[in-house]
Parts: C-alpha cells; sequence; structure tokens
C-alpha cells in the first residue's frame, strides 16, 4: 500500500497519537493516505471511534510486535 504520509506516534498515550494524526491529515489532500504507527493498545479502539466521528475512512489496521499500525484515508 502506498502511503502520502507516516507519522511515528510510538511512547504516546491516548490522547496525542489522535492528535498528531488529526493535524497530519488535516494539511493532506483528499484521498491521501495516513500510516500511523503506535504503541498504545487503546489506539486501536481510538482511532476506529476517531475514524467514525470524522468522516476519514480507516483502511487498515494491524499489529507488528509492540506496534499497532493504522492507516487513514483523508475524506
Amino acid at each position: 500500500m502506498q502511503v502520502d504520509r507516516e507519522i511515528d506516534t510510538r511512547g504516546l498515550n491516548c490522547p496525542l497519537p489522535i492528535l498528531k494524526a488529526k493535524k497530519s491529515l488535516n494539511e493532506m489532500q483528499s484521498g491521501q493516505l495516513l500510516r500511523v504507527v503506535a504503541t498504545d493498545p487503546g489506539s486501536v479502539r481510538d482511532f476506529q471511534a476517531f475514524s467514525r466521528q470524522t468522516g476519514n475512512e480507516l483502511v487498515e489496521q494491524q499489529t507488528e510486535g509492540t506496534d499497532y499500525i493504522h492507516v487513514l484515508k483523508r475524506r
């Protein structure tokens, strides 16, 4: 999957990964993909709720070791 931007939020807890993702998405064009790497297990649930509330599509979520990967598509 070709992402347009990636942010590393490892070591940050809620709500910082969401806030950083929101800031990045605001700087992106509609349809672009943002990949967020987090270590907070709560980020899985948080990004699902964020997607529902904002209309930005949650394209993918996966776990790689201690990292939680979230890919969002800008609305």
